[in-house]
């Protein structure tokens, strides 16, 4: 069996941290039964298909995302796989058979155009938000303030915009996933049981220019990081478990104390991690990020240093 990955490309995408976000799972999450997991922020889904890969025992899972292009995604590769490979098949040829870099340009903006009309039946629009996040600059998913994206041509000489076993396999994980679209903290009444909620919103950005979370039109600020803790202290009194991944402010700034202060009452580890979409290349490479859990047992029996780079 191939293995299912994310099958689009998205900023702060977990797939590099997997090995560390696993070791701090509950101690004995394999021994759960029953599980229902929840990612409120979906994102690319990279820790979704890994945990749905990794752990049979969890036998419902929800995902959601402000993002309703990006559910509409999930949603075609879950519900109708046959029908995206058949129309990504069509655009891919009709893009390869065009020969200059100019008529590609040219094409990727009518693409644009008529995905930014927002008006597309959800197969016609997935297909186009494949198009356009497999030829754009850098796989960039950004909008403005009126919601159109307006990410550049990218520039790929020969893109793989259709990846028929990807979508297959993806599919077939996602028949026990339920999608749904909007605010993060409509998820809480999906918990029963023995669930994780794991966390992984826009990132509170490191400087005044870093800041890349405008993947929806509306605004990630402090405010609504508050009500993101909030929400995991209502998750906490509920006796579920919560996982949350963020930017380490303190690692730019050592007076920067706001997730340190903000999440005190939980256990906070920093892990490295890779960044790879800054435009300056002085400006890519390893930084920290916070993990913040509420539980003490984490599945690695020693504490790891997880401060070696």
């Amino acid at each position: 069996m191939a293995k299912a990955k994310p099958f689009i490309k998205w900023v702060g995408g977990k797939t590099q941290l997997i090995d560390q976000l696993d070791a701090l799972l509950p101690a004995d999450f394999e021994n759960w039964n029953d599980v229902t997991y929840i990612e409120p922020f979906v994102g690319g889904g990279a820790m979704l298909f890994y945990m749905l890969q990794r752990y049979p025992n969890i036998r419902y899972a929800v995902i959601n995302d402000v993002n309703p292009d990006l559910t509409n995604c999930y949603r075609t590769v879950r519900d109708m796989p046959e029908e995206l490979i058949t129309s990504l098949k069509e655009i891919q040829d009709e893009y390869y058979a065009l020969q200059t870099e100019e008529k590609r340009k040219e094409f990727f903006l009518a693409v644009r155009d008529r995905y930014n009309e927002k008006n597309l039946n959800p197969l016609e629009n997935t297909t186009k938000f494949f198009f356009l996040n497999r030829t754009c600059f850098n796989g960039l998913y950004r909008v403005n303030k009126k919601g159109l994206f307006n990410v550049p041509f990218g520039k790929y000489k020969n893109p793989l915009i259709c990846d028929p076993v990807t979508i297959r396999e993806d599919s077939e994980l996602l028949q026990r996933v339920e999608i749904m679209t909007g605010n993060f903290d409509a998820t809480f009444n999906r918990a029963q049981g023995y669930t994780l909620f794991y966390f992984d919103p826009p990132y509170r950005p490191l400087s005044d220019t870093s800041s890349f979370n405008d993947y929806a039109k509306e605004a990630f600020n402090d405010d609504a990081q508050i009500r993101l803790k909030e929400y995991c202290d209502r998750i906490n009194e509920a006796e579920f478990h919560f996982m949350l991944s963020n930017s380490d402010c303190k690692g730019k700034n050592e007076e920067d104390n706001f997730f340190d202060l903000l999440y005190e009452a939980y256990n906070i580890e920093r892990v490295w991690a890779s960044r790879n979409i800054n435009s300056n290349p002085s400006k890519r490479g390893k930084l920290t990020e916070i993990l913040v859990r509420n539980y003490v047992a984490t599945k690695s029996n020693f504490r790891v240093n997880y401060l070696q780079p």
